[in-house]
């Protein structure tokens, strides 16, 4: 997925926001704000918004000395699934068709997403998912690659979603690898969310080796793509996964929420829909 114009205001508003996070000064944000005009406007937008807004948070990390400007809202995030786990348990417990259920809570998950916006509802958003029809819905297509595959590589999107995942993760039939961010960038999950929210007691946890959002190939470890080139099927969370692997094959299947206008009109569906979504053949 290219990168679209309405994609720019977006870069500056998250290079605003998380410098703020931070604590920066006005005279940073300012310095912050300069370097980003400047990337800006030599950006090449054939490539992934993803690789131009993890450049834009670099610059925040490298002009306000903050290595995580997120970790406070990532903590919050987990404060927040971990405090919704047991009734989630339960309603999962009771459900009719508990795949469906926990796939629904997963992408419930995804609203903790301080890309897109800073303001969200996860109780009511949870009610809303677990009701709601999907936009996309290749639910068909997932089950039958989990009858055909001896383990699933996870790709990981927010911190706090972690919670949600879990839930999925517990549900499927086969060993899952989760992924996760090598360093912090926005709210996304690195190892220690993902322990924080017992994915290491139902998934292998293992590391991207990146600090871009999404997941940019070329800013992999060797000992990463090495699993993502052999897993038959891959799960990949949030909207940055479909931006940057969005034309990778049949075998991936992205788990999401519209938040954002540019993504659901590149999916071709309203935002604030849910899609499980398999991906393109590869040509």
């Amino acid at each position: 997925m290219r990168t679209y114009l309405d994609c720019y205001p977006c870069f500056v508003r998250q290079a605003l926001e998380a410098a703020r996070m931070a604590g920066a000064s006005e005279c940073q944000q300012r310095a912050v704000l300069n370097r980003v005009f400047d990337l800006l406007q030599r950006a090449d937008s054939s490539d992934v918004p993803p690789v131009i807004g993890s450049q834009v948070h670099r610059i925040v990390r490298q002009e306000v000395g903050s290595s995580d400007p997120y970790r406070e809202v990532k903590e919050a995030g987990a404060r927040e699934g971990l405090a919704l786990y047991p009734w989630m348990q339960s309603v999962l417990a009771g459900a009719e068709d508990r795949l469906d259920t926990a796939v629904r809570l997963s992408i419930a998950g995804n609203i903790i997403d301080f890309g897109p916006a800073q303001q969200y509802d996860l109780a009511e958003t949870v009610q809303r998912v677990l009701a709601q029809p999907f936009a996309i819905d290749d639910g068909l297509a997932l089950r039958e690659a989990l009858t055909r595959v001896d383990h699933v590589l996870f790709l990981a999107d927010n911190a706090g979603e972690t919670v949600f995942d879990r839930l999925l993760i517990e549900e499927l039939p086969v060993p899952v690898v989760y992924a996760v961010k090598g360093a912090p960038i926005l709210n996304d999950a690195t190892r220690e969310d993902a322990l924080a929210a017992g994915i290491d007691q139902v998934a292998e946890v293992v590391s991207t080796g990146s600090d871009a959002a999404g997941t940019i190939l070329d800013g992999c470890t060797k000992e990463f793509l090495g699993l993502y080139r052999e897993a038959e099927l891959v799960i990949a969370k949030g909207q940055a996964n479909y931006e940057t692997l969005s034309e990778e094959g049949a075998r991936l299947f992205f788990l999401l929420q519209t938040k954002c206008p540019v993504i659901a009109r590149d999916l071709d569906v309203p935002v604030r829909s849910i899609v499980l979504r398999q991906g393109g053949q590869l040509v």
